[in-house]
C-alpha cells in the first residue's frame, strides 16, 4: 500500500529544489499534491512530471506572504481535492549575507516575511481544513540554522529558530484535534538556492564552495533534495502518528559536532 495514498498535501515553494523533490516523492507514494509556488511555468512543469508518471497533482499561484491569497488558494484547493490533510511549508528565502549591524530593515523584513510570516499563514488557513478532515499533518522546513548558529545570514537564522518553536507551539495547541506539527533541519542541501549563495561568494569558485560544505558535514558530502522529501513523506504518513513536535534533523552529522 502506498504510504500517503490519498492524502490531499500542499507544498509551498514547490516548482524547484526541496519541495519539487518532495511533491514527487509524495505523489509516487498516492497523494494529491497541491503545488504552490509564485514561479507560474516551473509549478506548471512540475505538475506535468508528476501527471506523466501516473501520479496526481495540480498547481496554484500563491505568495505566502498575501494573506488573502493564501486563504483564497487553501480553500480552492479543498474544494477541488474534498480535503486538507497535509501541509509542507517549504517556501524560503536565504536573504542578505552580511552583519547584523550591516542588515536594513527592508532586507530583515524580506526574510520574516517569507520565511516566518508564510508559515504562520499556511498553518492558520490549514488549521480549519484539517479539523474538518478530524487529522492532519503539518510539516514546517526550518534548518539547522534553526538550531545552531553560523556567524552569516542574520535575518535567515532568525527566522529558521522562529519556525522551530512555532512548531512546537502549534503541537501544543493541536494535539487534541489529531494534527500533529514537526519540523525538518536541513543540512545544506545542493539545491538552486545553495547554487546561488555559491555563485555570491567571492573568491571561490561554485565547486570549491561545494567542497569545503562537503568537508564541513561529517558524513563527508551535501544533501540532496530526495534526503529531505524522504524524512518528509515519513512524517506525512501515518508512520508518524506518534510524532508531534518534533525536530528531524537530517543533516550528514552537521550539528553533533
Amino acid at each position: 500500500m502506498k504510504r500517503v495514498e490519498n492524502k490531499v498535501i500542499i507544498v509551498t515553494g514547490a516548482a524547484s529544489g526541496i519541495g519539487k523533490k518532495t511533491s514527487q516523492v509524495l505523489a509516487s507514494e498516492g497523494a494529491k499534491v497541491a503545488i504552490t509556488d509564485i514561479q507560474d511555468d516551473a509549478g506548471q512543469e512540475a505538475v506535468e512530471e508528476i501527471t506523466n508518471n501516473g501520479g496526481t497533482a495540480k498547481y496554484w499561484h500563491m505568495d505566502t506572504t498575501n494573506e488573502e491569497e493564501v486563504k483564497n488558494t487553501f480553500a480552492a484547493i479543498e474544494d477541488k481535492f474534498g480535503s486538507i490533510d497535509g501541509l509542507v511549508n517549504n517556501a524560503g528565502v536565504e536573504g542578505v549575507d552580511k552583519p547584523t549591524h550591516e542588515v536594513t530593515m527592508e532586507e530583515w523584513q524580506e526574510v520574516i516575511d517569507v520565511n516566518v510570516n508564510g508559515v504562520f499563514l499556511c498553518t492558520k488557513y490549514a488549521i480549519p481544513a484539517m479539523k474538518k478532515a478530524g487529522s492532519g499533518s503539518i510539516i514546517n522546513l526550518s534548518s539547522i540554522y534553526g538550531l545552531v548558529g553560523a556567524a552569516d545570514l542574520p535575518p535567515y537564522h532568525a527566522s529558521k529558530g522562529a519556525v522551530h518553536l512555532m512548531t512546537k507551539n502549534d503541537a501544543l495547541f493541536y494535539a487534541k484535534d489529531k494534527i500533529r506539527v514537526n519540523s525538518v533541519h536541513p543540512g545544506f542541501i545542493w539545491t538552486s538556492l545553495v547554487e546561488r549563495v555559491a555563485e555570491e561568494k567571492e573568491g571561490v569558485t561554485v565547486e570549491e564552495f561545494r567542497e569545503e560544505l562537503a568537508a564541513a558535514h561529517p558524513i563527508g558530502h551535501v544533501g540532496e533534495p530526495e534526503d529531505i522529501a524522504n524524512g518528509i513523506l515519513y512524517l506525512a504518513s501515518d508512520e508518524s502518528k506518534f510524532v508531534t513536535g518534533s525536530a528531524l534533523v537530517i543533516d550528514g552529522g552537521y550539528t553533533a559536532q
